[in-house]
């Protein structure tokens, strides 16, 4: 790879923007600003790899920029850096703005400089390959069937199963499982390519075997739709498990829809161009999450491994 990336940090405090200055100058272009809207201007103007942004900002909220910058600059890595685990920025940041990380202050050095080592790898090797980011616009659901791609609903709430059945009868078959290990048996035989899952299901948290779904089949695309509120374990789902949306319950059918149908477009533009499934890398967890999940799942979690060896590139 050739040349420096560009990592664009936005932080309304300035010596927060000092601080992160000096943690990189000499490996990155670095920019910095404290203004949500010139950092628009700046995404607009030039070639940003990595955007890092301070959520709780004055003139603009860093999940309004993270949503914006999605738009203008889709290729960039977008983090979100924040001292305060509020539900709605951590809701907003994956579904709105998408981001790689959420990285919590204070940070660790040496730990946010991986994060962006990372971040800035991946964007400059997919802007080399020219990988495109966009989705399609949305396919006949004719040709969305002929695919063969599944969805799969883990929840005990029958509700649950007939609204996800509903909205997607014409563009996508539906298996429904109530069932953490019948739900990963499903997995290890059929195409899924969305999951649409509880994270509690009677009284069990079932978000590490989600969580260490993603590393045994990248390519699959996990909506949570959920009462939980619990913002440690929503944040690990993003690091360490790369969900694609956040929804609450009771589910609102046009909202979850339109999630589905964005799963679904992301999904084959992820089997077109397989190279962009380094945007959906996982963090590695500080502890190993395998030992909270039965025999039988670990047993499903690597008969998926080898049948994605099929798709492997």
């Amino acid at each position: 790879m050739s040349g420096k990336a560009t990592i664009l940090f936005v932080d309304d405090e300035e010596r927060i923007l000092r601080s992160l200055k000096m943690l990189f100058l000499g490996k990155y272009n670095i920019k910095t600003t404290t203004d949500g809207h010139e950092a628009l201007e700046i995404l607009k103007n030039e070639k940003v790899h990595v955007i890092v942004s301070d959520q709780r900002m004055p003139t603009m909220m860093g999940v309004d920029l993270l949503r914006q910058a999605s738009q203008i600059a889709p290729h960039a890595m977008r983090l979100l850096l924040t001292g305060y685990s509020d539900l709605a920025a951590i809701v907003g940041s994956v579904n709105e703005g998408e981001i790689y990380r959420y990285v919590n202050k204070p940070w660790k050095a040496d730990e946010l400089k991986n994060i962006v080592a990372e971040a800035a790898n991946i964007a400059l090797r997919l802007s080399e390959a020219q990988t495109p980011i966009k989705e399609e616009k949305t396919k006949p659901a004719a040709k969305q069937a002929s695919l063969q791609s599944s969805i799969l609903v883990l929840d005990n709430d029958p509700a649950t199963h007939n609204i996800v059945k509903k909205i997607s009868a014409n563009c996508a078959p539906v298996y429904c499982s109530s069932d953490i290990e019948n739900a990963f048996q499903i997995l290890s035989e059929k195409e899924i390519a969305i999951m649409v899952s509880e994270i509690v299901i009677d009284g069990k948290d079932v978000s590490g075997p989600i969580k260490t779904l993603k590393q045994y089949n990248p390519n699959i695309l996990t909506i949570i739709l959920t009462s939980f509120q619990d913002t440690k374990t929503l944040i690990e789902l993003i690091n360490q498990g790369q969900v694609y949306r956040f929804l609450p319950k009771p589910a609102h059918e046009g909202l979850l829809g339109k999630s589905i149908q964005a799963a679904l477009q992301r999904y084959h533009l992820l089997r077109d161009a397989p190279q962009l499934l380094m945007r959906h890398k996982v963090e590695e967890p500080s502890q190993p999450i395998t030992s909270s999940i039965s025999g039988k799942v670990m047993n499903y979690l690597k008969k998926i491994r080898e049948r994605n060896g099929l798709f492997a590139h």
